[in-house]
């Protein structure tokens, strides 16, 4: 498929290396493409970033049908690459089917992303820390009110330059261990990165920082008993000589960096799970010195230690409030594959 190209006439200032928040900037151009029922995906584009038109009636307002993905491009010298954006169009395509928006191409989505960052690529930051952050999401876009998936959508990939997602950067977050909201279950949308999981997310997750908590950890939906991830990120602990996550259960988002430490971590050699484990299990071994620390992944932190947890108002230290030995490695390799300072073995890269 053709993608057409209208550049910006007024390029905008880009903001100096040192203010990047996150999710505060955006670069000058977006890509978009229409799904009509019949036509199937069409009219790819490249056209600057902008405000864009759209009836009160269009079904996503109201009956939510919204997916997106999060991925970063970063720059070394002036070479610009993408990690691992296959998976996050594999994914996207998950969460279509989950929510009855039709499939996307992932190959013409990757080609379509490398193209934007191309034109757009005077916008990766290149200081350290800091990368390009790259959402693409899919919204319903037909007028009607009836509740049935909308036979009408926009594909659309928006980017912006950003620095650290948590104000602590590496320094270890504390952790709020969430015991009566629930924000999936199995057979509901847990594992699609649908719109939706956030929106129910957000009451915890409000209550949570007005305790001083940065994130919140969420346990299953039914015995509220099993860890299942944080709001942002997937979680990791490191018990005796045993790494484990929460495996995947239908209610968990498959995340891309949560994937990609299993592969390292398996590739060292470790003894690595993925298995339930109940936060009953966690205190515990913390009790019995048998914790030793525990970390969240995802794209936005990359590594994230975790430094307190807070579970029935039972307060948890976790190494000492400083990062583990484990969670500093990881963040090296990934972040050292990611910017090129260490050789990409997996194949992870791909070049803009």
């Amino acid at each position: 498929m053709e993608i057409k190209l209208e550049l910006t006439k007024n390029p905008k200032e880009k903001p100096a290396s040192e203010n990047l928040a996150f999710g505060n900037f955006f670069s000058d151009h977006m890509f978009i493409m229409d799904y009509e029922e019949g036509k199937g995906w069409h009219d790819a584009r490249i056209i600057p970033y902008g405000s864009i038109s759209y009836e009160p009636a269009i079904m996503v307002f109201h009956y939510g049908q919204a997916i997106f993905e999060g991925l970063k491009a970063y720059k070394k010298d002036s070479e610009v690459v993408l990690f691992r954006p296959d998976e996050n169009f594999k994914r996207l395509n998950n969460s279509c089917d989950a929510l009855c928006i039709p499939r996307i191409d992932e190959s013409f989505a990757v080609e379509a992303l490398k193209k934007l960052i191309d034109i757009d690529r005077d916008w990766v930051p290149d200081a350290p820390g800091t990368s390009l952050y790259i959402r693409p999401f899919i919204i319903a876009t037909e007028p009607h009110i009836g509740v049935h998936p909308s036979n009408k959508y926009h594909f659309i990939i928006i980017t912006g330059p950003v620095g650290a997602y948590y104000k602590e950067g590496l320094n270890p977050v504390k952790i709020f261990v969430e015991s009566h909201y629930v924000r999936a279950v199995k057979g509901g949308l847990g594992e699609a990165k649908a719109s939706a999981n956030y929106a129910a997310s957000l009451k915890a997750q409000q209550m949570a920082a007005k305790n001083g908590y940065t994130q919140v950890l969420w346990l299953d939906g039914i015995e509220r008993k099993y860890v299942e991830e944080v709001g942002t990120m997937n979680v990791f602990f490191v018990i005796g000589d045993e790494v484990v996550t929460p495996a995947l259960n239908g209610s968990i988002l498959p995340g891309i960096t949560r994937k990609s430490c299993l592969e390292l971590l398996r590739s060292w050699g470790l003894n690595v799970s993925e298995r339930r484990i109940s936060i009953q299990e966690i205190y515990d071994a913390a009790e019995n010195g048998q914790l030793k620390e525990a970390f969240g992944t995802g794209t936005a932190a990359v590594i994230s230690p975790i430094g307190e947890l807070c579970w029935n108002d039972k307060k948890l230290t976790l190494s000492g409030g400083k990062i583990g030995e484990l969670s500093q490695k990881l963040y090296d390799n990934i972040t050292g594959i990611q910017y090129g300072i260490l050789p990409d073995q997996f194949n992870w890269i791909v070049k803009v």
